[in-house]
């Protein structure tokens, strides 16, 4: 049986999102510094995306310590008292497999799946994360986080994320009727990515999430490793001789995780039938 000491990290799954339905077309983003998007041509459905999430998870379980799952898991979740979005039903139960054979997942909120409340604690048995994170993880220390907002001193984009995490706004979005809620949501994201598109790496001098790396490690210069998400793009760099930042790419068009066992990081993509 395999040793259970490695440490994964994953990201932008968007789960529900009309993206995995469509061909990416965005032969210019960068990745890992040679790697670019695949291009898909298999329109594949979300029961296709989740259930190779699953098959993911499968995989990771032999010898997986914990899991860090770093936001925008779904395209939108908001949790009324008595309903969940639809949907999920896979990943959600494969989740609380993992938890319930003691392997350690933790959740941190996004941009798309911000309104977390009890429900993934309570049923899957995940740790679910508001903030960043600075983790200790075998002696080297990990700061956490989903990436959005920071460094990031767009105005029209810290107002729409102050009205996500106000109570006032969630309140009023509780009002509607699911019906209506989970429709206006879906739309309001998949006109987000359509219009917006995916902004390719910019260079460590305008990357936001390398420039927040690099103030915050003048501040807090004992971290090894930063690894966001959000930005849907597959980095690795280092920082200094003991200092690296990764974001983590996506489920759109990457498959990509990464993984640590204690020595060795690594950014991986997910290759299976």
């Amino acid at each position: 049986m395999a040793e259970k000491n490695k440490i994964y990290f994953l990201s932008d799954v968007h789960l529900g999102s009309a993206s995995h339905n469509k061909v990416i077309d965005n032969s210019s983003t960068l990745s890992l510094p040679n790697r670019v998007k695949k291009q898909s041509n298999d329109n594949c459905p979300n029961h296709d995306i989740e259930r190779k999430l699953c098959r993911w998870f499968d995989m990771v379980k032999k010898d997986a310590k914990t899991i860090y799952l770093l936001g925008d898991i779904f395209d939108f979740w908001f949790e009324y008292k008595y309903v969940v979005p639809r949907g999920f039903t896979r990943v959600l139960g494969k989740i609380g497999e993992l938890t319930d054979a003691g392997i350690e997942v933790h959740f941190f909120i996004g941009n798309h799946d911000v309104w977390v409340t009890d429900y993934l604690q309570k049923e899957c048995g995940m740790i679910v994360h508001l903030e960043p994170l600075v983790q200790d993880i075998y002696n080297k220390k990990f700061f956490l986080a989903h990436g959005d907002g920071l460094g990031d001193d767009s105005k029209s984009f810290k107002l729409i994320r102050w009205a996500f995490h106000n109570k006032l706004c969630q309140k009023a979005f509780a009002c509607l009727h699911p019906r209506w809620a989970m429709a206006i949501a879906h739309t309001w994201s998949n006109h987000s990515r359509a219009t917006g598109g995916e902004i390719p790496y910019l260079g460590e001098d305008k990357e936001h999430l390398v420039l927040f790396a690099k103030k915050q490690l003048k501040e807090t210069p004992n971290i090894n490793f930063f690894i966001f998400g959000h930005r849907h793009i597959m980095l690795d760099l280092m920082l200094s001789p003991t200092a690296r930042i990764s974001i983590l790419g996506d489920w759109i068009s990457f498959f990509s995780y990464a993984v640590f066992d204690g020595e060795n990081f690594s950014l991986e993509v997910f290759e299976d039938i």
